[in-house]
C-alpha cells in the first residue's frame, strides 16, 4: 500500500493575522502604532492647534484693504476651518503622515498688513495662490530643497524670530495692552502702555491674566495649553461683560457675549473670491513679485523645518536621514498654500503642534483623518468662535512668538558677524518697520554686502545675490521716480 503524499506545507497568509484594510493602507502596524494611538494622537493635535480657528479671523478681520473693506468674521471662521480640514485630511490620506495643517501665523500677518492695504482682498489672496503654485513648481522640479539650502541657516532663523517678534507686537496692539501715540502728540515715542500711558479696565486685565495663564500652562507642559487659556479667558470675559455691560468699544474687535444659537450653518461667502493677477496692476510687477516672494518665504522654510522635525520625532526618517515620500508631502504643503488663498483664509501650512499628536503615539495619516474630521465638525460652530474677544485670544500670539524665538535663537552663530548681523537686522526690522518684507530684504542685502566685505563673497549662492539685487532695486524705485 502506497503511503499518501504529504500535505503541502501551509503558506504564510498574505497579510498578518488580524491586519485590516485600514491597517494596511495607513501602515499602522508596520510603523509600530495602533488605531487607538492614532485616534488619541489626532485628538491631541486638534486641541493643540484649534486656537487658529479664533486667531486667524482676528488677524485677517482686523485689517482693511485699499478700499476700506474688511472681511466678515463668520466667513473667515468658515474659510479657516474648511481649509484646515481639507489640507489636513489630504496630508493624512495621500501623504500618510501625522502632520496637520492650518492657516499660518506670520504669513496671515503679511497678507493682512502688507498686501491688503495696497490692493483689494481678492488681489491679496490671489498672490497667496500664486505663492502656492510656485511652491508646487519648486517641488515638481526638485528645486525646493536647493532653494532652501541657498539661504544660510542663521539667516533663516533670524527671519523666523523676526516673524515671532512681529506676531507678539500684533498681539500687544490688538489686545489694547499697547497703543499707538497719534502724530498729533508731536512726540518721537511711537507706542505707549494702554490707551493713555496706563493700564486700566477689565479687557486689559483679561489679557494680562490670559498671558500669565498661557505661559504657566506651557511651562507645566499641559497639552492644549493655548486652547485651554483661550477658552478659560473667554468664559471669564463673558462673565465680566454680563456683570458690567461694558460698551462695545471697550473690547475693540469682538464683544464677548454668548450667542443665541451656538450652532449655525457655515458661510462659504469668501470661497473663490480671488483675483490671481489683479494685485500686479495695483502695485506694479516688481513689487508684486516681491510680495509673492515674501508670502512664499514666510511659509517656505517654516514648513520644511516642521515637516522634518515632526517626521524625526515620529521616527519616519530612515537611518540615512531621508524622509521617504518627502516630495509627496511637500507637494501637498504647496497645494495647501494655494487652497488657503482660494478660500481667503491666507496661506495654509504645516503646524508644529502636530508633535502633540506624535507624543501620544501617532505615526500615520490616520491621526490626520481624526484631526481633519474634528475641523470639519467645527464648521458648524462658527458662533462660538466669533464670540472670543481679542483680549482672550492674543495671549497666544505672545506665547507663539516666544516659542519661535526660543526655538531659533540658539541656532544662530553669533560669533560670525557676517551671519549674526543680517539675522539681527532681519529680526528687528520686522516689528520696528511693521513689515516682514522689509526684514527679509534688509537681511538678504546686508548678508551679501558683509560676505563680500569679508572676502567670502564666492561662497554666497548666486540666488542670494539675485534676490538681494531685486530688493535693492525695489528700495531705489521711489528715488528713481519709478513708483
Amino acid at each position: 500500500m502506497s503511503t499518501p503524499a504529504p500535505a503541502p506545507a501551509p503558506t504564510a497568509p498574505e497579510h498578518p493575522s488580524g491586519e485590516t484594510g485600514l491597517d494596511r493602507y495607513f501602515k499602522i502596524s508596520a510603523r509600530g502604532s495602533t488605531v487607538a494611538r492614532e485616534v488619541r494622537g489626532g485628538l491631541a493635535t486638534f486641541f493643540a492647534m484649534a486656537y487658529i480657528i479664533v486667531l486667524n479671523p482676528i488677524i485677517l478681520g482686523s485689517a482693511k484693504d485699499m478700499y476700506g473693506h474688511q472681511l466678515d468674521g463668520g466667513q473667515l471662521v468658515t474659510a479657516t476651518v474648511l481649509t484646515a480640514a481639507f489640507s489636513t485630511l489630504l496630508m493624512g490620506v495621500i501623504g500618510n503622515v501625522p502632520i496637520a495643517l492650518a492657516a499660518g501665523l506670520g504669513v496671515n500677518t503679511v497678507v493682512a498688513l502688507q498686501l491688503a492695504p495696497r490692493m483689494s482682498w481678492p488681489d491679496a489672496m490671489g498672490m497667496v495662490v500664486l505663492a502656492g503654485f510656485v511652491v508646487m513648481l519648486l517641488v515638481a522640479t526638485g528645486l525646493r530643497e536647493r532653494v532652501m539650502n541657498a539661504v544660510p541657516l542663521g539667516l533663516r532663523k533670524g527671519i523666523a524670530i523676526g516673524i515671532g517678534l512681529f506676531i507678539m507686537l500684533i498681539g500687544l496692539v490688538d489686545s489694547g495692552f499697547v497703543s499707538r501715540i497719534p502724530d498729533a502728540a508731536h512726540t518721537t515715542v511711537p507706542l505707549q502702555l494702554g490707551s493713555d500711558g496706563h493700564l486700566h479696565g477689565w479687557p486689559v486685565l483679561i489679557f494680562v491674566i490670559g498671558t500669565l495663564l498661557t505661559l504657566a500652562l506651557i511651562i507645566r507642559k499641559v497639552p492644549g495649553a493655548i486652547l485651554i487659556s483661550i477658552v478659560t479667558m473667554t468664559v471669564a470675559a463673558v462673565a465680566v461683560q454680563l456683570v458690567t455691560s461694558l460698551p462695545a468699544e471697550a473690547w475693540g474687535l469682538t464683544v464677548p457675549e454668548w450667542p443665541g444659537n451656538p450652532v449655525a450653518a457655515p458661510d462659504f461667502g469668501l470661497v473663490g473670491q480671488v483675483s490671481l493677477f489683479g494685485g500686479f496692476g495695483k502695485v506694479g510687477m516688481l513689487t508684486g513679485v516681491l510680495f509673492v516672494f515674501t508670502v512664499l518665504l514666510s511659509c517656505f522654510f517654516d514648513a520644511m523645518g516642521t515637516i522634518l522635525g515632526v517626521g524625526d520625532e515620529a521616527k519616519l526618517i530612515d537611518k540615512d536621514g531621508n524622509f521617504p515620500g518627502i516630495n509627496r508631502v511637500l507637494l501637498i504643503d504647496g497645494l495647501a498654500v494655494a487652497s488657503g488663498g482660494a478660500t481667503s483664509s491666507s496661506a495654509t501650512t504645516c503646524f508644529v503642534e502636530s508633535t502633540a499628536g506624535v507624543g501620544e503615539g501617532a505615526r500615520t495619516g490616520l491621526a490626520n483623518v481624526v484631526t481633519g474630521g474634528l475641523f470639519a465638525v467645527a464648521l458648524f460652530l462658527t458662533p462660538l468662535a466669533t464670540m472670543v474677544p481679542s483680549q482672550a485670544a492674543t495671549p497666544a500670539l505672545l506665547a507663539v512668538g516666544f516659542l519661535i524665538l526660543a526655538g531659533s535663537v540658539r541656532d544662530i552663530d553669533w560669533s560670525d558677524f557676517t551671519i549674526a548681523v543680517p539675522a539681527f537686522l532681519a529680526m528687528v526690522m520686522m516689528p520696528f518697520t511693521y513689515s516682514i518684507t522689509n526684514g527679509i530684504g534688509i537681511g538678504f542685502v546686508s548678508f551679501c554686502v558683509l560676505r563680500l566685505a569679508a572676502g567670502r563673497g564666492r561662497g554666497v549662492p548666486v540666488a542670494m545675490y539675485v534676490v538681494a539685487a531685486v530688493f535693492v532695486f525695489s528700495y531705489a524705485m521711489p528715488a528713481l521716480g519709478l513708483t
